[in-house]
C-alpha cells in the first residue's frame, strides 16, 4: 500500500482532487469528449479517489486495513443497488464517511458507481454517479463529529444527500439533451425530477435508522481492535 509521507501535500491533495479535479473530470468529459470516452473519464477519477484515499493515512498497515472494510462497504452497497426502488447506497456511503473518514466515503460512493454499473450500464452518466455519492461520503466525513452526535442531524443529512445527487445528476440530464447547460431545462429537470428527489431522501433517512447503529457499532468496534 502506497503512503504519502508529505503531510503538506497530503492536505493539498484531500482539498485538491475532491473540490477542483473530479469536478473539472467530469465537466471536461461531458463538454469536450464524446460520449465514448467516459469510460477513460470513470477511470480517471476512480485514480483520483484512490489517490485521496491514499492522502488520508500516514501508516502502511493502518491504510491497507482501512482498504479491506472500504471493499467490504463497497461490496454492501454495490449489492444494495439491486434492492428495487428505495436502495442504501447513500447511507452506506455516508456510514462509510462518517466511521472511516471522507477519503474512504468518497472512495466507497465513486467505487460503488462505477462498479455496479458494469451490471446497470456504463455511460457518460457514470462519472457524474461517481462525483455525486463520492461528495455524499466526503461531506460525511467532514460532518462526522456532527452526525455521530445527533440523530436529527444525520437524518437531515441523509435527506440532504438525496438531493445532492438528484442535483447533481440533473446537471448531466441537462448537457446530454441540451447542446450546453442552461438554467431554464435545469430547473424543469429539477422540477420533474421531484418525486425520484424525495424518495431519494427519504429512502436515505429509512436506511440510516435502519444500518448506522449496527454497522457503525462494528466500524468503532474494528477501528479500536486494529487502530484505524
Amino acid at each position: 500500500m502506497l503512503v504519502i509521507r508529505n503531510s503538506s501535500l497530503r492536505r493539498i491533495l484531500r482539498v485538491l482532487i475532491p473540490f477542483v479535479a473530479v469536478p473539472l473530470a467530469v465537466l471536461i468529459g461531458a463538454y469536450v469528449f464524446e460520449d465514448k470516452m467516459y469510460a477513460y473519464v470513470s477511470l480517471l477519477i476512480t485514480v483520483l479517489a484512490i489517490v485521496l484515499f491514499i492522502s488520508g493515512f500516514e501508516r502502511r498497515e493502518t491504510g491497507s486495513r482501512r482498504m479491506v472494510i472500504v471493499v467490504v462497504m463497497t461490496v454492501l452497497a454495490v449489492v444494495g443497488r439491486f434492492i428495487p426502488i428505495i436502495k442504501p447506497v447513500a447511507a452506506i456511503t455516508v456510514i462509510s464517511g462518517v466511521f472511516l473518514g471522507g477519503e474512504s466515503g468518497f472512495l466507497v460512493g465513486a467505487m460503488t458507481a462505477v462498479i455496479s454499473n458494469f451490471f446497470w450500464g456504463q455511460g457518460p452518466w457514470t462519472p457524474f454517479q461517481m462525483f455525486s455519492w463520492g461528495m455524499i461520503g466526503l461531506f460525511a466525513g467532514i460532518l462526522s463529529r456532527y452526525l455521530k452526535r445527533s440523530k436529527p442531524i444525520l437524518y437531515i443529512y441523509g435527506a440532504f444527500a438525496g438531493v445532492l445527487f438528484s442535483l447533481i445528476m440533473d446537471v448531466w440530464t441537462v448537457l446530454w439533451y441540451e447542446d450546453g447547460f442552461s438554467w431554464e431545462p435545469y430547473l424543469t429537470a429539477i422540477a420533474s425530477a421531484a418525486p425520484m428527489t424525495i424518495l431519494y431522501a427519504v429512502s436515505n433517512i429509512i436506511f440510516l435508522v435502519i444500518l448506522f447503529e449496527p454497522i457503525g457499532k462494528k466500524l468503532e468496534r474494528i477501528r479500536t481492535v486494529y487502530g484505524i
